[in-house]
């Protein structure tokens, strides 16, 4: 084969903020992912997938009014000159979805989905353009009832994952009280919507920047400790008090924290509105049994998207580990979500209401990963059967399509190397154990049989090479017919030993 001139040579590189994906976390992907869907599926609700690509203009607000929308998405002009874009997030697709299919699907509708969204903004150290978030949603219904459901499944769901209660904790605020304290300082009608969001935006840095990064945000600006100058609100002092108040008010008791929302919006019908419905959401939690130590109302929530319009939720990690130097860190949110009233409605005359969460699967799996609770285990390969004589080739396949009918995953090596190179190849594709038949275990109607695990495992205790070539360690010779029955034996006792060490 002619080799590439080295100066039209391609150079093997990924575009800035994506990542290639090997098996080990393609599997652990796959464990967590079914896990999740069997506390859904537990809760009645069903899978749904909307496809990558949407009309850019169902995308909603997060996109720029100009001839290419490229800001924040990736977007394409199909043959017919419209534009679409890659989803930002499953929410708007699963919007146009159930406006779509409206008049057949069941009201309220429940659903999750799971896969990849993209985000065409500069990527950093753990912020990609491309990620996988895990969804559920329930459409058509009203009552806060579907709140309250959809944070007490993202508890079970952590609870399911293996995340202890005491290591999380699904925080609620609702938006309607926050309106309510905007409406006291002025901030209520279209002409302060922008002011609004840069609020709400300041309210969600809390965790990061905390109160005084906070105040700074709601007044005249914010400078980090890069030099980076971030505008703030410009609120004047006596309504920052205001905000303060209510990020604060989470103190004491559930009852103590709602009394003094009741406080702050007191005579605003939107905010009383939103006190009331977190009531009745506590009292739906209480019944239930989930405590404030795996639910808790907490007024810093708000959410930094601008089209929820009731409750408001983020399942935090509240457990500490030590990051790549050493230092304490926290996960902090892996999940979040909220009532979004509006959203199918921009698809159809009437309101549709709706609310849902969304489940960062990436940051997820990180910190199941530093407790220890992710299923990341490299899996065992293929038993790998070498070719010692190609003349034969047909009789070593013949022993793999006899593993694969006993449901045992199997492989011929059908490389060119000779047999060190066989077995490196096995090792490599991490196989139990290898299957031999040479001239003389043909001859003798023998099989060989490797096990490679054992084999490395007595490499470790065994010192004197004597001692190792005269043991022949985790190495069988057996009838050709026996090969599947001792196949399976060898299997069965690694499972055996791969569970025991898991149960010590």
């Amino acid at each position: 084969m002619a080799k590439t001139d080295k100066a039209n040579r391609l150079k093997p590189q990924l575009p800035r903020g994506f990542v290639d994906r090997e098996a080990p976390d393609l599997r652990a992907t796959a464990v967590m992912l079914e896990r999740i869907a069997q506390v859904y599926e537990l809760y009645g609700f069903e899978p749904v997938e909307t496809p990558a690509f949407e009309f850019t203009e169902a995308l909603g607000k997060f996109l720029p009014d100009q001839d290419r929308p490229n800001a924040g998405v990736f977007s394409l002009q199909d043959d017919d000159e419209a534009w679409i874009s890659l989803r930002y997030d499953l929410t708007a697709p699963l919007a146009r979805f159930v406006a779509q299919n409206y008049d057949r699907l069941p009201k309220p509708y429940r659903s999750f989905r799971s896969g990849y969204v993209f985000r065409n903004e500069k990527p950093g150290p753990g912020r990609f353009r491309q990620f996988m978030q895990f969804d559920a949603d329930t459409v058509g219904a009203a009552s806060v009832g579907a709140d309250a459901e959809i944070c007490m499944m993202t508890a079970d769901t952590l609870e399911r994952l293996g995340i202890a209660r005491g290591d999380y904790v699904v925080r609620i605020n609702n938006r309607k009280v926050l309106d309510g304290v905007l409406a006291r300082i002025g901030l209520d009608g279209e002409e302060h919507e922008a002011t609004r969001l840069t609020v709400l935006r300041a309210i969600d840095k809390l965790d990061r920047l905390g109160i005084d990064g906070v105040e700074a945000l709601l007044g005249k600006g914010r400078l980090d400790e890069s030099g980076d100058y971030t505008k703030g609100a410009g609120l004047e002092a006596e309504a920052i008090s205001r905000v303060l108040a209510f990020v604060s008010a989470g103190q004491g008791s559930q009852a103590e924290t709602l009394d003094r929302l009741g406080e702050l919006v007191a005579g605003i019908e939107a905010g009383e509105q939103g006190v009331a419905e977190l009531r009745e959401m506590l009292s739906l939690f209480e019944a239930a049994g989930y405590g404030p130590d795996r639910v808790l109302i907490d007024p810093s929530v708000v959410r930094g998207l601008e089209y929820y319009t009731g409750p408001v939720f983020e399942a935090e990690l509240t457990f500490e580990t030590e990051d790549e130097d050493g230092q304490v860190a926290r996960f902090g949110s892996v999940a979040g979500g909220g009532r979004y009233d509006g959203l199918v409605g921009r698809f159809r005359a009437e309101n549709v209401p709706a609310t849902g969460i969304s489940i960062g699967v990436s940051r997820l799996m990180a910190a199941l990963d530093a407790l220890g609770k992710l299923d990341s285990a490299e899996a065992a390969g293929p038993v790998v059967v070498l070719v010692m004589d190609r003349e034969r080739i047909g009789a070593y396949q013949a022993m793999v399509a006899d593993l694969r009918k006993a449901g045992i995953r199997s492989e011929m090596y059908i490389g060119s190397s000779g047999m060190k190179a066989q077995m490196k190849y096995a090792d490599r594709r991490n196989a139990p154990c290898v299957i031999i038949q040479g001239s003389d275990e043909l001859e003798a109607g023998e099989v060989q049989i490797k096990d490679l695990i054992e084999g490395k495992r007595l490499s470790e205790e065994i010192d004197d090479n004597r001692t190792w070539r005269e043991s022949r360690p985790a190495q069988i010779q057996i009838p050709t017919g026996d090969l599947v029955g001792a196949v399976r034996d060898i299997l069965a006792a690694h499972a055996a030993d791969a569970e025991a060490e898991r149960g010590r």
